[in-house]
C-alpha cells in the first residue's frame, strides 16, 4: 500500500486502516462507503461491483470501489458470509458545519460471530462466537450467541474432545489468545467451517467483568474475559442483554460425535446435504424462532437426567391429551415474535419502531396464553405449566405511546400518539392548521386574481409556491408576487404571506420529526429495565413451543411415550419405525419392526441383503433413543427404553482425503473411538465393519471386534455384516443373538420383506441386487458362474472355538485349482503353533491386523 504524498483525507484513512488490518474498512464519504487499495480489489471481486480508481491521472492511481450508505447492509452481509470482518468507519461530525477535515472513526466491527444484520443468520438457528483457552487439566470452551445473550462454558480433558464439542456447537467464529500453544492453534485450524481470530494475550481477570458466572475459577475468568473483551472490541458499546453464563459438563447429556450426527442425518440429509430428509426437518413444527433454536439445542444435547426427562414427558403427555387447549395455545404462540433478538436490538439501541410494535403485539398474547394455562392446570388438577409474567406495565407503556402500525424509519415522524407530548401536539396542530391556512390562501388568491386554476403547492427542493400557467402569469402586474421558478408551461411565485406560512410549517415539521425521534429513543430506553424479565418469558415461551411441537408430532405420527427403565431391564420397541423414511415413503409403504435388546444378549448380529433396510433399522433405533431423551414420544406402538449415555455409529462409507485417510482407515479410527470410550450404557451401531480390506482380514477384524464388545464393552450393539461366517459366533458368544432381514427368492428375483426376523440370513443376494441395479445380463451370468465355482471350492465351516482363524488349520487341498488353493509351506507348523497359543480376546483390532499381516507373509 503506497502512501506517497497522501492527501489529508487519505492520511486519515491510513491511520484508521492500520488499526484494523484484518478487516474491510468501509470509509464513509458523503452518501457512500468507500474502500481503497487491496480492500477495494478484493471487495470488488466478492461483491461483483465496479473497481475504479482515485486520482486516475496520477502515476499511481489508488484502486477504489464503493457502496451506497443506504443499501450497505446486503454488501456487508455478503462479505461476512464469506468469512471476513468489516470495520464501519463513520463521519462523527456534520460536514455542513465542520471546517476542515471531518472527524471519522470506526464505530463497529462486524464479524462472522457477531453479525446482527437482518437475514444474516437463520431465525431458528444460533450464531455462536466461541473462545478456547488452555487450562491445567485440559481446555476451556465458552461461546455466546450475541443476538440472544445466551452464554455457555464447559471444560474438556483432551484436544479430541474439544474439537468434537466445537464441531457440535458449530460456531461461526472462534477466538484464541495469541500466546496459545502451536498444538492448540494447529488443531483449531483443522476446523474449516470456523473463522479464527486471535486476542491479545495480556488479558487478565477484570475487576468489573462483563459476564456473570457463579464461583468462577481464575482460569474460567481468563477465558470469559477473552470472549467478552473481544466482543466489546468489535461492538464498541455497552451491552446489557447478556445472560448469566451457564456452566455444563459433557457427561450431563447424551454424547454423540459430529460424525455420528452426520451419519444419523440428525440435521442434514447425507444425500442432499439439505435440511429436508433429516430428523430435524421432520420434527420441527415450532411456531416461534425461539422455539426453533431451542429444539435444535435439545437435538444436539439430549438429556440423561431421568427426573428432568420425566418432567418433559409429563408435560408432553398433558398437551397430547388436551387437544383443544393445545390448539389454542399453539395459535397464540404463532403470533409471538422473536423476543430474544428483539431484546438484544433494544439493548444495543438499534431497535426501530416496528421492532417495538412487534414487542407490543407479542406481549398482547401473554394474558391469552395465561388463561389457557390456568384452564389446563385446573383440568389436570395440578400445576403443569407456570404462568407467564404479563409485563402489564410495559405493554401499557408501549400501547399508550406508540402509534398503531408505525413505519420502520425512526427519522420521518408518525411514531408517537397524540397526547403523549404537549409540545408535539402543538407542532402537529400548527401543521394541521397550516394546511388550512394554505387552502384559505389559495382561495383568496383565486378570488383576488380571478384565476380559477391557481394553486398553492410544495416540493422539498423549492418549498411552497403559487403556481399559474405561463400565459396567465403575463396578466399579473402586482409587485406582491415574486417569481420563484419557471417551468415549461407554468410559472411559480411566492408572496410574503406565503413565506410566513412556510416558515411556521417547515419549522413545525422539522421540529416535530426531531421531537418524535427523541420521544421514541426515550421509549426505547424505558424498555431497558424489563430486559431480564423479557428474556425469562422468552425462555418459557420457547420451552412451551417445543413441548407443544412434541405433542403435535406425537399425535399426528402416532408416537408413544416410552417407559424409562434401567439397562438391566433391556430395550424393547414394538412396531418401531424410521420416522423420516416413513414420512417420505408414506405410512402404507413402511414396514415397522420390533427391537429387543436384553442385558443378557445386548449384541445383535444383523445379516441380510443390501437394500433390504439394515441401515434404516439401525437408524430408527437411534432415533427412538434420541427422541426419547429430548423429551418427545417415539415412533413405535410400545417402547421400553433405558437412558443411553453415548451413541457411536459407523454407517455407510466415507474417507478423509484432506488428511490422506482411506475409507478403511476412517472406519478403523471410528471403530477404535467407539470401543475404547463406550460404556455398558452406550449404544453402538456398526454397519459392515471390515469390508474395506481383504476378505479374511476384514472377517478376522470383525470377529475380534465382536468379541471385544461382548467381553469388554458390553454395550447395546447392532452389528450389521455380510460375513455369514460370523453367524456361528452365537455358539461361542452367549451375549450375541442373530437377526436378519427377511427376503424371498422367486423366479430368480429377490423380494425384500424389510422385516427383521430371528436367526441368520441364508445368503446375501448380492447378484440379485446387482440385477435390480440394471447390470448387463452378461455380467450377471458370469458372476453366477464364478460364484458357483467359488462356493464349490470354499473352506469348510469352523469346527472349534478358535474362531475364523482356525480355518487355516483345516485347509484341505481342493480337487481343482481355485483362488483359494493353499500350497505346501514349510512355515505352516510355526504358523499353527502361533495360532494355538495366541489369545484372541486380548487383542486390539490393530494388533489383530498386525498378526494377520505376519501370517500372510509366512504363507507366501
Amino acid at each position: 500500500m503506497s502512501q506517497s504524498s497522501p492527501t489529508p483525507m487519505m492520511k486519515q484513512y491510513f491511520k484508521i486502516k492500520e488499526q484494523y488490518p484484518d478487516a474491510f474498512l468501509f470509509f464513509r464519504l458523503g452518501d457512500f462507503y468507500e474502500l481503497f487499495y487491496e480492500d477495494a480489489k478484493e471487495a470488488a471481486r466478492i461483491l461483483e461491483i465496479t473497481l475504479t480508481a482515485r486520482n486516475k491521472n496520477a502515476d499511481n492511481p489508488i484502486p477504489m470501489c464503493g457502496v451506497p450508505h443506504h443499501s450497505s447492509k446486503d454488501y456487508i452481509k455478503k462479505l461476512v458470509e464469506e468469512g471476513h470482518k468489516v470495520a464501519i468507519c463513520e463521519q462523527l461530525e456534520d460536514p455542513r458545519t465542520t471546517k476542515g477535515m471531518v472527524k471519522r472513526d470506526v464505530i463497529q466491527v462486524i464479524t462472522p460471530g457477531t453479525i446482527m444484520e437482518e437475514g444474516a443468520t437463520q431465525a431458528n438457528e444460533n450464531n455462536y462466537l466461541a473462545t478456547v483457552t488452555e487450562s491445567e487439566n485440559g481446555y476451556i470452551l465458552s461461546y455466546v450467541d450475541f443476538s440472544t445473550g445466551e452464554t455457555n462454558l464447559t471444560h474438556m480433558n483432551s484436544i479430541d474432545q474439544l474439537l468434537q464439542e466445537i464441531e457440535t456447537i458449530q460456531p461461526t467464529e472462534l477466538v484464541y489468545k495469541d500466546n496459545a500453544t502451536d498444538h492448540l492453534i494447529d488443531a483449531l485450524k483443522t476446523i474449516k467451517s470456523v473463522y479464527l481470530s486471535s486476542m491479545d494475550s495480556t488479558i487478565s481477570k477484570s475487576t468489573d467483568p462483563l459476564w456473570e458466572l457463579e464461583q468462577a475459577t481464575e482460569e474460567e475468568a481468563i477465558n470469559l474475559n477473552v470472549l467478552f473483551d473481544y466482543l466489546q472490541s468489535v461492538q464498541k458499546q455497552a451491552f446489557y442483554h447478556m445472560r448469566p453464563v451457564t456452566r455444563y459438563q459433557l457427561k450431563d447429556y447424551l454424547q454423540m460425535s459430529l460424525q455420528t450426527k452426520i451419519q444419523l442425518e440428525l440435521t442434514r440429509s447425507l444425500r442432499t446435504h439439505r435440511r429436508k430428509g433429516s430428523l430435524l426437518w421432520l420434527i420441527d413444527k415450532t411456531k416461534t424462532a425461539m422455539g426453533g433454536r431451542l429444539l435444535h439445542q435439545w437435538l444436539e444435547k439430549p438429556l440423561i437426567d431421568k427426573k428432568e426427562l420425566t418432567t418433559r414427558h409429563e408435560k408432553v403427555s398433558v398437551l397430547l391429551e388436551n387437544f383443544f387447549y393445545r390448539h389454542d395455545l399453539v395459535s397464540f404462540l404463532n403470533h409471538i415474535y422473536d423476543l430474544e433478538r428483539l431484546v438484544t436490538k433494544i439493548s444495543l439501541g438499534s431497535a426501530n419502531a416496528r421492532d417495538l410494535d412487534q414487542l407490543r403485539f407479542s406481549l398482547q398474547q401473554i394474558p391469552l396464553i395465561n388463561q389457557i394455562l390456568d384452564d389446563l392446570n385446573e383440568q389436570v388438577g395440578h400445576t403443569v405449566f407456570d404462568r407467564l409474567n404479563p409485563l402489564s406495565d410495559l405493554y401499557e407503556l408501549l400501547e399508550e405511546t406508540l402509534v398503531d402500525d408505525p413505519p420502520i424509519s425512526t427519522t420521518q415522524g408518525d411514531l408517537i400518539k397524540d397526547g403523549v407530548s404537549d409540545k408535539l401536539d402543538k407542532y402537529r396542530d400548527a401543521l394541521k392548521n397550516g394546511q388550512q391556512w394554505l387552502l384559505d390562501l389559495q382561495q383568496r388568491e383565486r378570488e383576488k386574481t380571478g384565476l380559477s386554476t391557481l394553486k398553492v403547492g410544495y416540493n422539498r427542493v423549492f418549498g411552497y409556491y403559487i403556481e399559474i400557467s405561463r400565459k396567465q402569469s403575463e396578466l399579473l402586474e402586482d409587485d406582491v408576487y415574486e417569481r420563484k421558478q419557471t417551468l415549461a408551461n407554468t410559472e411559480r411565485f411566492i408572496t410574503q404571506e406565503l413565506k410566513d406560512i412556510e416558515k411556521v410549517m417547515l419549522e413545525a415539521d422539522e421540529k416535530s420529526i426531531a421531537l418524535e425521534y427523541e420521544l421514541f429513543a426515550e421509549l426505547r430506553q424505558q424498555v431497558m429495565p424489563y430486559i431480564e424479565e423479557l428474556q425469562f418469558v422468552a425462555q418459557q415461551i420457547a420451552q412451551m413451543d417445543v413441548l407443544c411441537n412434541f405433542a403435535t408430532i406425537s399425535e399426528e405420527e402416532n408416537y408413544v411415550r416410552a417407559t424409562l427403565v434401567s439397562h438391566d431391564e433391556g430395550l424393547i420397541l414394538k412396531d418401531s419405525r424410521h420416522p423420516v423414511v416413513e414420512r417420505l415413503l408414506g405410512k402404507a409403504h413402511f414396514v415397522p419392526n420390533d427391537v429387543t435388546i436384553t442385558s443378557q444378549q445386548p449384541l445383535l448380529l444383523l445379516t441380510g441383503p443390501n437394500m433390504s433396510g439394515k441401515s434404516t433399522y439401525m437408524r430408527q433405533v437411534a432415533f427412538c433413543i434420541i427422541l426419547n431423551q429430548m423429551g418427545c414420544f417415539v415412533p413405535a406402538s410400545q417402547a421400553q427404553l433405558p437412558i443411553v449415555d453415548q451413541i457411536y455409529t459407523r454407517l455407510g462409507s466415507s474417507d478423509d482425503t484432506a488428511s490422506g485417510q482411506s475409507t478403511f482407515m476412517v472406519e478403523m479410527m471410528e471403530t477404535n473411538e467407539a470401543i475404547r470410550h463406550a460404556t455398558s450404557n452406550s449404544l453402538l451401531l456398526f454397519d459392515e465393519i471390515g469390508r474395506g480390506t481383504a476378505t479374511y482380514d476384514g472377517m478376522a477384524l470383525a470377529e475380534a471386534i465382536l468379541y471385544y464388545i461382548a467381553e469388554k464393552v458390553q454395550a447395546a450393539t447392532i452389528f450389521s455384516t455380510h460375513y455369514h461366517e460370523l453367524t456361528d459366533l452365537d455358539q461361542k458368544i452367549s451375549s450375541l443373538r442373530n437377526i436378519h432381514v427377511g427376503a424371498i427368492e422367486e423366479n430368480n428375483q429377490v423380494i425384500f420383506q424389510h422385516k427383521i426376523l430371528d436367526g441368520p440370513a441364508d445368503k446375501s443376494y448380492g447378484i440379485h441386487v446387482a440385477r435390480l441395479a440394471g447390470l448387463p445380463e452378461e455380467v450377471l451370468q458370469r458372476s453366477e458362474s464364478v460364484l458357483e465355482t467359488l462356493e464349490a471350492s470354499s473352506y469348510p465351516s469352523r469346527k472349534n472355538d478358535q474362531g475364523i482363524i482356525s480355518q487355516v488349520q483345516e485347509l484341505d487341498t481342493p480337487k481343482q485349482m481355485s483362488l483359494f488353493t493353499v500350497e505346501e509351506n514349510p512355515n505352516l507348523e510355526k504358523l499353527q503353533q502361533e495360532i494355538e497359543t495366541i489369545s484372541l480376546l486380548n487383542l486390539t483390532p490393530l494388533q489383530a491386523m498386525q498378526y494377520i499381516e505376519q501370517w500372510q507373509q509366512m504363507l507366501k
